[in-house]
């Protein structure tokens, strides 16, 4: 078994985070879905695009047990955070669970880009299902933005705030 670098263990560790926390998201959401606000339509678009996220999380945990990498320190607490922003924010309407994944996967999208520009030759499988993924998460944002998502008013608030949360969990998740 290769070694793994100190800098594809972090890439791999933090992209296990991020799209764990991607489905604890979409499962807040689909909660406030069958509990509170009933939206069919858009219960129906969260289910498909949890399914991506499904297959992207369960790569890498793959990835996370045959390289023997330590996953995140913080994953209960991302775990919780997820499902309470994904709860939180369908509460708020459809503009604003719309906006979550909106806000969420334009960082996504800078973050797998700077990883796939760092990952080398001797990396091609990781890099290939990253660029696969990268381009699953910005057909995630077009449909967020077809579905209502806005960042007029209120909206542009909460959009820093998810941009922001997501940022600081993904330079925890890296190095703890």
């Amino acid at each position: 078994m290769k070694k793994t670098s100190n800098k594809v263990e972090e890439f791999i560790r933090v992209d296990h985070a991020g799209e764990r926390g991607a489905v604890k998201i979409y499962e807040g959401q689909l909660l406030a879905l069958n509990t509170v606000v009933k939206n069919e339509s858009l219960k129906k678009t969260i289910e498909d695009m949890k399914e991506h996220e499904i297959e992207h999380c369960q790569f890498f945990e793959n990835e996370i047990k045959k390289r023997n990498i330590k996953p995140t320190k913080f994953l209960p607490l991302w775990d919780l955070m997820g499902i309470g922003l994904g709860f939180g924010s369908t509460l708020l309407g459809k503009k604003a669970a719309m906006l979550c994944t909106a806000s969420v996967e334009e960082v996504i999208d800078k973050h797998y880009l700077d990883q796939i520009n760092q990952l080398g030759p001797e990396e091609k499988e990781l890099k290939k299902k990253i660029t696969k993924f990268r381009q699953d998460e910005l057909d995630h944002k077009d449909i967020a933005y077809e579905e209502g998502a806005s960042k007029k008013g209120f909206y542009s608030i909460m959009d820093k705030i998810i941009k922001t949360g997501s940022k600081i969990a993904i330079r925890i998740s890296e190095k703890v």
